[in-house]
Protein backbone atom coordinates (compact mmCIF):
# COMPACT_ATOMS: atom_id res chain seq x y z
CA UNK A 1 0.00 0.00 0.00
CA UNK A 2 1.18 3.65 -0.83
CA UNK A 3 2.39 5.78 1.88
CA UNK A 4 0.46 8.74 1.84
CA UNK A 5 2.12 10.67 4.01
CA UNK A 6 4.92 11.08 1.17
CA UNK A 7 5.11 15.11 0.56
CA UNK A 8 3.46 16.23 -3.41
CA UNK A 9 3.54 19.02 -5.10
CA UNK A 10 0.26 20.59 -3.97
CA UNK A 11 -1.33 20.45 -7.01
CA UNK A 12 -1.43 17.00 -6.63
CA UNK A 13 -5.02 17.45 -4.40
CA UNK A 14 -6.35 16.13 -1.23
CA UNK A 15 -5.49 12.41 -0.31
CA UNK A 16 -9.39 11.70 -1.45
CA UNK A 17 -8.60 13.38 -5.22
CA UNK A 18 -7.00 9.58 -5.85
CA UNK A 19 -6.86 10.47 -9.65
CA UNK A 20 -4.80 13.33 -9.35
CA UNK A 21 -2.40 11.73 -7.02
CA UNK A 22 -2.04 8.68 -9.30
CA UNK A 23 -1.45 10.92 -11.91
CA UNK A 24 1.24 12.96 -9.94
CA UNK A 25 2.46 9.64 -8.36
CA UNK A 26 3.11 7.64 -11.81
CA UNK A 27 2.84 9.89 -14.81
CA UNK A 28 3.78 13.52 -14.42
CA UNK A 29 7.08 14.37 -15.37
CA UNK A 30 8.27 10.74 -16.70
CA UNK A 31 9.89 11.26 -19.45
CA UNK A 32 7.50 9.76 -21.93
CA UNK A 33 8.90 8.41 -25.87
CA UNK A 34 5.90 6.65 -27.47
CA UNK A 35 4.36 8.69 -30.05
CA UNK A 36 0.56 7.85 -29.03
CA UNK A 37 1.38 8.81 -25.53
CA UNK A 38 3.05 11.96 -26.65
CA UNK A 39 -0.06 12.86 -28.94
CA UNK A 40 -2.18 12.01 -26.12
CA UNK A 41 -1.12 14.34 -23.88
CA UNK A 42 -0.78 17.20 -26.56
CA UNK A 43 -3.93 16.81 -27.38
CA UNK A 44 -5.27 16.82 -23.60
CA UNK A 45 -3.13 19.96 -22.50
CA UNK A 46 -4.73 21.41 -25.24
CA UNK A 47 -8.44 20.63 -24.44
CA UNK A 48 -7.32 21.87 -20.78
CA UNK A 49 -7.05 25.38 -22.19
CA UNK A 50 -9.67 27.43 -19.79
CA UNK A 51 -10.19 24.30 -17.78
CA UNK A 52 -8.69 22.56 -14.79
CA UNK A 53 -6.53 19.56 -15.65
CA UNK A 54 -8.76 17.75 -13.16
CA UNK A 55 -11.71 18.23 -15.32
CA UNK A 56 -9.56 16.93 -18.62
CA UNK A 57 -8.28 13.90 -16.26
CA UNK A 58 -11.16 12.98 -15.44
CA UNK A 59 -12.61 12.74 -18.89
CA UNK A 60 -9.53 11.47 -20.36
CA UNK A 61 -11.45 7.67 -20.33
CA UNK A 62 -13.74 9.65 -22.55
CA UNK A 63 -11.57 10.83 -24.83
CA UNK A 64 -9.65 7.90 -25.12
CA UNK A 65 -12.91 6.07 -26.32
CA UNK A 66 -13.75 8.71 -28.76
CA UNK A 67 -10.34 9.15 -30.20
CA UNK A 68 -9.53 5.33 -30.77
CA UNK A 69 -6.87 5.56 -27.82
CA UNK A 70 -5.30 8.23 -29.36
CA UNK A 71 -4.41 6.39 -32.92
CA UNK A 72 -2.73 9.32 -34.96
CA UNK A 73 -3.75 7.56 -37.84
CA UNK A 74 -6.82 7.17 -36.97
CA UNK A 75 -7.31 10.82 -35.65
CA UNK A 76 -6.16 12.26 -38.97
CA UNK A 77 -9.65 10.61 -41.13
CA UNK A 78 -11.50 12.08 -38.81
CA UNK A 79 -14.44 13.06 -40.89
CA UNK A 80 -16.38 16.38 -40.20
CA UNK A 81 -19.67 13.84 -39.63
CA UNK A 82 -18.01 12.33 -37.10
CA UNK A 83 -16.45 15.61 -35.42
CA UNK A 84 -20.48 16.54 -35.30
CA UNK A 85 -21.16 13.33 -33.42
CA UNK A 86 -17.96 13.86 -30.95
CA UNK A 87 -19.83 17.35 -30.37
CA UNK A 88 -23.20 15.28 -28.72
CA UNK A 89 -20.95 13.49 -26.56
CA UNK A 90 -20.98 14.65 -22.44
CA UNK A 91 -18.13 12.66 -22.32
CA UNK A 92 -16.01 15.17 -24.09
CA UNK A 93 -15.14 18.96 -23.84
CA UNK A 94 -17.49 20.23 -25.98
CA UNK A 95 -15.73 22.54 -28.12
CA UNK A 96 -15.73 22.39 -31.37
CA UNK A 97 -12.04 24.08 -32.15
CA UNK A 98 -10.75 21.64 -28.84
CA UNK A 99 -12.50 18.36 -30.59
CA UNK A 100 -11.29 19.40 -34.29
CA UNK A 101 -7.99 20.60 -32.95
CA UNK A 102 -7.42 16.53 -32.92
CA UNK A 103 -7.66 15.76 -36.39
CA UNK A 104 -5.80 19.02 -37.60
CA UNK A 105 -2.88 17.88 -34.50
CA UNK A 106 -2.85 14.26 -35.59
CA UNK A 107 -2.10 15.77 -39.80
CA UNK A 108 0.68 17.77 -38.64
CA UNK A 109 1.76 14.98 -36.01
CA UNK A 110 2.14 12.62 -39.37
CA UNK A 111 3.82 14.49 -41.19
CA UNK A 112 6.64 15.46 -38.20
CA UNK A 113 6.76 11.74 -38.26
CA UNK A 114 7.48 11.38 -41.87
CA UNK A 115 10.02 14.41 -41.20
CA UNK A 116 11.83 13.41 -38.32
CA UNK A 117 11.59 9.80 -38.10
CA UNK A 118 8.80 9.73 -35.00
CA UNK A 119 6.81 12.54 -32.98
CA UNK A 120 9.63 11.54 -30.00
CA UNK A 121 11.93 12.87 -32.00
CA UNK A 122 10.20 15.99 -33.26
CA UNK A 123 9.07 16.46 -29.72
CA UNK A 124 12.25 15.99 -27.52
CA UNK A 125 14.38 18.19 -29.98
CA UNK A 126 13.09 21.24 -28.57
CA UNK A 127 15.26 20.21 -25.01
CA UNK A 128 18.14 18.65 -26.61
CA UNK A 129 16.63 14.99 -26.01
CA UNK A 130 17.47 15.20 -22.20
CA UNK A 131 14.91 16.18 -19.57
CA UNK A 132 15.54 19.91 -17.87
CA UNK A 133 15.99 19.34 -14.51
CA UNK A 134 14.62 22.17 -12.64
CA UNK A 135 14.96 22.50 -8.27
CA UNK A 136 12.06 24.72 -7.42
CA UNK A 137 11.67 25.24 -3.88
CA UNK A 138 8.11 26.08 -4.11
CA UNK A 139 5.39 26.00 -6.65
CA UNK A 140 5.34 30.01 -7.13
CA UNK A 141 8.72 29.45 -8.47
CA UNK A 142 7.47 27.76 -11.75
CA UNK A 143 7.15 29.74 -14.58
CA UNK A 144 4.36 29.09 -17.26
CA UNK A 145 6.25 30.08 -19.81
CA UNK A 146 9.85 29.29 -20.79
CA UNK A 147 12.01 30.40 -24.26
CA UNK A 148 11.89 27.01 -25.08
CA UNK A 149 8.02 26.75 -24.97
CA UNK A 150 7.84 30.05 -26.79
CA UNK A 151 10.20 28.25 -29.49
CA UNK A 152 8.23 24.98 -29.50
CA UNK A 153 5.12 26.73 -29.92
CA UNK A 154 5.91 28.40 -32.57
CA UNK A 155 7.37 25.84 -34.52
CA UNK A 156 4.33 23.47 -33.67
CA UNK A 157 1.83 26.16 -34.98
CA UNK A 158 4.12 26.97 -37.92
CA UNK A 159 3.81 22.95 -39.27
CA UNK A 160 -0.09 23.52 -38.25
CA UNK A 161 -0.68 22.21 -34.73
CA UNK A 162 -3.65 23.72 -32.85
CA UNK A 163 -3.85 24.69 -29.46
CA UNK A 164 -0.32 25.10 -28.73
CA UNK A 165 0.29 28.46 -27.56
CA UNK A 166 3.83 28.65 -25.45
CA UNK A 167 1.47 28.42 -21.56
CA UNK A 168 0.02 24.69 -23.00
CA UNK A 169 3.57 23.80 -24.91
CA UNK A 170 5.13 24.34 -20.99
CA UNK A 171 2.50 22.36 -19.87
CA UNK A 172 3.15 19.53 -21.73
CA UNK A 173 6.57 19.77 -21.57
CA UNK A 174 5.84 19.27 -17.88
CA UNK A 175 3.75 16.46 -18.46
CA UNK A 176 5.63 14.51 -20.69
CA UNK A 177 8.74 14.82 -18.45
CA UNK A 178 10.63 17.19 -21.09
CA UNK A 179 11.38 19.39 -17.63
CA UNK A 180 10.70 18.31 -14.29
CA UNK A 181 9.44 20.75 -12.41
CA UNK A 182 8.63 18.62 -9.28
CA UNK A 183 9.35 20.85 -6.20
CA UNK A 184 12.49 19.75 -4.21
CA UNK A 185 10.26 18.69 -1.22
CA UNK A 186 7.91 16.44 -3.73
CA UNK A 187 9.52 12.47 -3.10
CA UNK A 188 9.13 12.66 -7.12
CA UNK A 189 11.75 14.84 -7.75
CA UNK A 190 15.09 13.04 -6.67
CA UNK A 191 13.14 9.81 -8.70
CA UNK A 192 13.04 11.70 -11.65
CA UNK A 193 16.11 13.76 -11.26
Amino acid sequence: MQDDRRTRCSWAGPETDTAMRDYHDREWGVPQHDDRALFELLCLEGAQAGLSWRTVLNKRPAYRRAFADFDIGHCARLTDRRIETLLGDAGLIRNRLKITSVRDNARAALAAIEAHGSLDAFLWQFVDGAPIQNRWRDRTEVPATTEVSDGMSKELRRRGFRFVGSTICYAYMQATGMVNDHVVECFRCGELG
